[in-house]
């Protein structure tokens, strides 16, 4: 990729090409779509946000919401004065270090919600980590008029495990699938995803936004990332077992119950205050734990991490247990 990077500076003194047909030629060619089913964006948030501008303009009365969420669906959505209806996924386990347990109930959502309105899922799901299965997911295409499925993390799971709705594009005109380039391959810095929908649907898109959306480095980086099966090959192989140890390393600390999780972070709760453990852990260790105190519905309870290398893994069991007094 650094290659790739490198080679693209020479063509930093012309624009992009407006159409990206390159790189919607090569994303289209990575999930077996021509390139008008294909529109990059400048992230994954770029691209959220037309989608909650499409909800609006269909006058969808609402979008409902799979709760805890990305704070980035409302803001996208309240950027159009649209409606947003929350529904709660998480339901507490019983015993003294309780795991939540994460359910759509898809049953109960379609006997409740609209069919007019739309509905924006995050899959595998921030910030538990739960991956959804395709009949969790297929009767939301037969009700909504709308279904927009947030893809960001769908890359670390290997194509033959991953649940994804993109091969479904073409059999539902209802259905947009949001994929995210800077997860995956740590390129949060350029700045690039891309959409997967009807080719009417991301026409409509690509006429609202500003011209040159993602930039020539980007291009570059993104067909080189999609082109390395040894990276991808390589990392998954490598997460789960990670995952793993650290999952259980976690669940080892009195106190604390990590939730099963599909992605390359764990969404832990803890039986104390995590502003207080965060604190606590910066002090002793300077190791920093993200709290989730942006997601309503979590608040001083929980903490995600991320999955890093082994040796980063046992510093941060390490300094819990020193926190912990253990």
């Amino acid at each position: 990729m650094q290659r790739a990077l490198q080679a693209a500076l020479t063509t930093l003194g012309h624009y992009p090409d407006p159409a990206y047909g390159d790189l919607r030629s090569a994303l289209g060619a990575y999930h077996h779509l021509s390139l008008d089913w294909v529109l990059p964006g400048n992230g994954a948030a770029e691209l959220i946000t037309w989608a909650a501008r499409d909800l609006v303009t269909l006058g969808c009365p609402s979008m409902y919401l799979p709760t805890p969420a990305f704070n980035d669906y409302e803001r996208a959505c309240h950027s159009f004065d649209g409606t947003i209806t929350p529904w709660p996924l998480l339901t507490l386990a019983t015993g003294a270090d309780p795991v939540p347990t994460v359910d759509l109930r898809v049953e109960e959502l379609i006997a409740t919600a609209l069919p007019e309105a739309g509905i924006l899922v995050n899959n595998p799901h921030n910030p538990t980590g739960h991956l959804f299965s395709l009949d969790d997911l297929r009767p939301l295409l037969d009700h909504f008029r709308l279904v927009v499925v947030d893809e960001a993390f769908m890359d670390f799971l290997p194509p033959t495990a991953a649940p994804s709705l993109a091969p479904w594009v073409e059999r539902y005109p209802n259905l947009v699938v949001i994929r995210s380039l800077t997860k995956f391959y740590s390129l949060p810095g350029l700045r690039l995803g891309y959409a997967l929908g009807h080719p009417d649907r991301l026409h409509r898109w690509q006429r609202w936004r500003d011209p040159w959306p993602v930039n020539t480095l980007a291009v570059a980086a993104a067909m080189a990332a999609v082109a390395d099966q040894a990276f991808q090959a390589e990392t998954w192989a490598w997460l789960p077992p990670t995952r793993q140890a650290l999952q259980d390393g976690l669940a080892a600390r009195a106190g604390l119950s990590p939730l099963p999780s599909a992605a390359n972070y764990l969404l832990v709760r803890s039986n104390g205050s995590v502003t207080a453990l965060q604190h606590t852990l910066l002090r002793q260790s300077q190791v920093l734990i993200r709290d989730c105190l942006s997601f309503a519905e979590l608040g001083d309870d929980y903490f995600r991490v991320a999955v890093r290398s082994a040796v980063e893994n046992e510093r941060l069991l390490t300094a819990l247990t020193t926190a912990q007094g253990l």
